[in-house]
């Protein structure tokens, strides 16, 4: 559409390369970087992020880190307002704003609707929230026997928070998942009305096994323990998306049992959890059709 800016994305799995590349292209396209991350919102959260540092930040402006403590959450809802002031002040400024980042849940906001307007109750917030705290499996008895026979392939059943939000909308509207699914895909995204590209980053697996072998490492080296002590003695609500991100979660277990096992251990478990987010990143990206030839099938 004229008058609407452009938008560009640069995507792949995490350890891939994003940073460096987006850096690259913000440098030679004259943009502003917009991050896709749901751990770099968070302060304090810096090591275990592979936030940008200093240094790379200074290069080029960046939106989108360091907005909230770990103890706060923070909404796909209010990642779409800082979007879109990010491309307003962008603008403002005569640039060019890339998007780089992993997040599906955050993508998924520049190719289709993400939220929904059915209103949730209290009530229905707090009953889902106490089959929350039970864990998964209350969760997925009482979205079983309101559907009335076997869960929608699409919902994530392996995901408590996303299971709990279907749950809620099912209590709120007394519809079936399917039903209240095509009617949000029928809404229009956010971003519609701007065209968009994309680079989808990928590496042969043994390749991006390696380098996240070696991003451990390194982190582990460079104060991701002391990071997670921080988070450890803030007693963070599980439900926080900063308690359940990938190697944070392993180096708090590691830190509570007392460090029960040796450092390496620690480091295979944050490889092991790292590579299934990858897994969980590359079906984000089918999802989204992003495609090898740079346009939105």
């Amino acid at each position: 559409m004229s008058g609407v800016a452009p938008l560009h994305i640069i995507t792949g799995p995490t350890a891939v390369g994003k940073t460096e590349a987006a850096l690259a292209w913000a440098e030679k396209h004259d943009a502003e970087i917009l991050s896709c991350d749901s751990v770099c919102v968070y302060r304090h959260m810096d090591i275990g992020s592979a936030k940008p540092n200093a240094a790379q930040q200074a290069r080029i402006r960046h939106h989108g880190i360091d907005l909230v403590e770990p103890t706060e959450r923070y909404s796909v809802l209010q990642f779409i307002t800082l979007a879109r002031n990010a491309l307003a002040a962008a603008e403002a400024r005569g640039k060019k704003i890339l998007i780089t980042g992993g997040s599906g849940f955050y993508l998924a906001a520049f190719f289709g609707p993400v939220t929904d307007e059915v209103p949730i109750s209290d009530e229905i917030v707090a009953e889902v929230r106490e089959l929350l705290r039970q864990g998964l499996p209350a969760l997925l008895a009482r979205l079983t026997a309101l559907e009335s026979g076997p869960l929608p392939a699409w919902l994530d059943i392996q995901n408590p928070i996303r299971v709990a939000k279907a749950l809620e909308r099912r209590l709120a509207t007394d519809r079936d998942l399917n039903s209240l699914r095509d009617e949000f895909l029928s809404q229009r995204g956010p971003f519609a009305d701007h065209s968009l590209t994309f680079d989808l980053l990928e590496r042969p697996d043994p390749e991006l096994r390696l380098r996240i072998g070696q991003r451990t490492e390194v982190m582990l080296r460079d104060g991701l323990i002391e990071e997670a002590s921080y988070l450890l003695s803030l007693k963070l609500n599980p439900e926080l998306a900063s308690s359940r991100a990938v190697g944070y979660r392993a180096t708090m277990d590691w830190l509570a049992e007392g460090r029960k096992v040796a450092l390496d251990g620690l480091a295979e478990r944050i490889n092991l959890d790292t590579w299934a987010l990858v897994r969980k990143q590359y079906k984000w990206f089918k999802r989204l059709g992003l495609a090898k030839d740079g346009s939105q099938p």
